[in-house]
């Protein structure tokens, strides 16, 4: 049975009930209501913390989803659960694939300004300026990407570009030189 079946949170069945009527009522095939399905057990599983649960639901939906926009937001969200986990490198490589199948997902280039800014400060920690400046301008990059998407989210992101100096592009040849230091780690 279903995860979604099975399940008594009321917003979960709020979302189920009429998720259920419209995949009947709009034109779609049986492949692509099973995908529907395990994409909807895989959020309800995420959105309980059952990180090890969900990427198989992702997983088999993946393997049923032909659209490549709506795999974009599964690839996305198995992104969320390796940045959940501490996998940052995974979740790295899955928030590109999403933005390869769907080029205007703020929130992947958001995550990813976040975990370079991450890896930026434990470069820090390590007394490694020199990469953390790498890492940082790469975040600088993403918070641009996903300001300039979506304008009127990402305030705080805008404000660190401004404070940081890094609001404007001019820092990208400066990151040139220093992206081959960040592909080495």
């Amino acid at each position: 049975m279903p995860r979604s079946q099975r399940n008594d949170n009321f917003i979960d069945k709020t979302f189920t009930i009429p998720a259920d009527i419209l995949t009947r009522l709009l034109p779609t095939t049986k492949r692509e209501r099973e995908a529907f399905i395990y994409y909807r057990d895989g959020m309800s599983a995420q959105s309980e913390g059952e990180y090890a649960e969900a990427p198989q639901s992702y997983y088999k939906a993946m393997r049923l989803e032909i659209d490549s926009y709506d795999r974009s937001y599964i690839l996305y969200n198995i992104g969320l659960i390796h940045t959940s986990n501490g996998k940052h490198v995974e979740a790295l490589e899955y928030y590109f694939q999403a933005l390869e199948r769907n080029s205007f997902l703020p929130q992947a280039f958001n995550n990813m300004a976040v975990i370079c800014h991450h890896r930026g400060e434990r470069a820090i920690q390590r007394g490694d300026l020199e990469i953390s400046e790498a890492w940082f301008d790469q975040a600088a990059d993403y918070w641009r990407r996903a300001i300039a998407l979506s304008p009127d989210n990402y305030a705080e992101a805008q404000n660190r570009l401004k404070v940081t100096g890094r609001s404007s592009s001019s820092h990208r040849r400066k990151r040139k030189k220093w992206t081959n230091k960040i592909g080495k780690l």
